[in-house]
């Protein structure tokens, strides 16, 4: 008899990380007593969020699928050793259930796991499938999607459930409309080098309305710096910069207006709490999911996209201080998001997660 543990596998950013936080949480509030295992890379990321969350964590040494010349070709050698990795770790954890959530470190996991005939479930949360996700498919008992039109990728196994946030997002209280606008500036968890000298570069336009501006930037460890530095020399003093923000749902609480990429997590963390957002999608995101997934939020007049190729520090000043004028434009496009929000996905997901351990073999 297969015992109750569930391994969850991907990763790499933390917009991979985050969800399957959010599944593991609710697994363990509907059974406290299951065994939780996370699988997912050796980028610093995870383990610093996993040690935080105190979570089970296992890494794996593999890179993505995608490439050419000397990547390509290490990632063809590490591939063999995660699959008898992946076969060695499931043979001893033994689990009920197998939950990938993109990232190639999901990839030989889930594919191990189908082929012991252990139920696996994958979790896609951009609006076109990814590339490992697309690979996974066909061995995949069930397919959990964030866009109800991303059913159409998935054979029949899709199931539209929306995508896994955090708690924490679901308690934020609405900010209040105040003389000075804040601002949340981030890249995700590894930072955007665009948007970081962008934000950065149109400082000097945005000196002189200082005094009505209040701004947060997460940059991650490379630009971070060089960042601060710029903050300082314009005279933005009280600026909070920092290469990582662990309680993201608190600076989105504390924000008018988000400045961000348009990855999966961050999308679904925007509708969840209602913020607006200029969103400028990563033009070199595979797919360019990006740009979809930041565009299902523009079709709602939720937010307002900016594409990285017209992104000047000059525009990017000029919508700040139109939306440090026109408040009442951010309180519309807060509302307007309340059609994406999706009841629950997390706690759905974990329900579901249950269903295919009951009907296991």
């Amino acid at each position: 008899m297969r015992s109750q543990g569930i391994v969850i596998s991907g990763g790499g950013t933390g917009g991979h990380l985050y969800p399957a936080l959010a599944v593991g949480r609710k697994l363990q509030e509907k059974d406290p007593g299951i065994r939780l295992t996370y699988i997912g890379s050796h980028r610093p990321i995870e383990r610093d969020l996993m040690e935080r969350y105190a979570a089970h964590f296992i890494p794996m040494r593999i890179e993505g699928i995608k490439g050419r010349g000397l990547k390509s070709l290490r990632t063809m050698v590490l591939l063999p050793f995660a699959l008898i990795r992946s076969l060695l770790l499931l043979a001893r954890l033994k689990p009920g259930l197998v939950i990938g959530v993109g990232g190639y470190s999901a990839g030989p996991v889930v594919l191990t796991a189908s082929l012991l005939r252990i139920p696996t479930l994958i979790l896609e949360q951009n609006l076109t499938p990814g590339f490992t996700n697309r690979l996974l498919v066909r061995w995949a008992r069930k397919a959990v999607v964030a866009f109800e039109s991303s059913l159409a990728h998935f054979k029949g196994k899709g199931i539209f459930l929306g995508n896994p946030v955090r708690e924490e997002f679901y308690r934020l209280r609405p900010k209040p409309r105040a003389a000075i606008l804040t601002l949340l500036v981030f890249g995700g968890s590894q930072g955007s080098r665009v948007l970081n000298e962008t934000m950065t570069a149109a400082l000097p336009l945005l000196a002189p309305e200082k005094g009505n501006l209040r701004l947060f930037h997460q940059t991650g460890k490379v630009d971070f710096d060089k960042v601060k530095e710029g903050y300082v020399q314009n005279g933005f003093l009280d600026a909070e910069v920092a290469p990582f923000f662990f309680d993201m749902a608190g600076y989105f609480e504390k924000s008018d207006l988000v400045i961000s990429r348009a990855g999966a997590t961050t999308i679904a963390e925007l509708v969840v709490a209602q913020k607006a957002a200029v969103l400028v999608p990563f033009a070199e995101a595979s797919e360019n999911h990006q740009a979809k997934n930041a565009a299902e939020l523009e079709r709602v007049d939720g937010a307002e996209v900016i594409l990285e190729k017209d992104l000047t520090p000059r525009l990017l000043a000029d919508r700040i201080l139109f939306y440090l004028k026109n408040p009442e434009r951010i309180s519309a496009m807060e509302r307007k998001l309340a059609v994406l929000k999706t009841e629950n996905p997390a706690g759905k997901i974990a329900e579901l997660c249950f269903e295919l351990m009951k009907k296991k073999g």
